[in-house]
């Protein structure tokens, strides 16, 4: 297992690379019931994060979370109907 899963983190990695720039909703779980939830431009793609920008209350925030995130469902990201980063066989 682990040694497919590099394979599976760089794949989702490839496919977050084509939606930069992008507009995108990012739904996270942060824990003891919360949930965050925004809706941002997919700023940048790095080796092992990427990087969601997002304006609250007048100020631009930005957040990140690792392919791991989106993989184990504690992160879902999506354009419109379509959700990135989710396995499909």
């Amino acid at each position: 297992m682990s040694r497919q899963e590099p394979n599976i983190l760089e794949r989702i990695r490839k496919d977050m690379d084509s939606f930069v720039g992008q507009e995108v909703s990012l739904k996270a779980n942060t824990g003891r019931k919360k949930v965050f939830e925004v809706n941002g431009i997919l700023e940048q793609t790095y080796p092992k994060v990427f990087v969601v920008k997002f304006r609250e209350r007048q100020v631009e925030r930005r957040v990140s979370y690792s392919y791991a995130d989106l993989l184990t469902e504690v992160v879902e990201v999506s354009i419109g109907e379509t959700r990135i980063g989710t396995q499909t066989n």
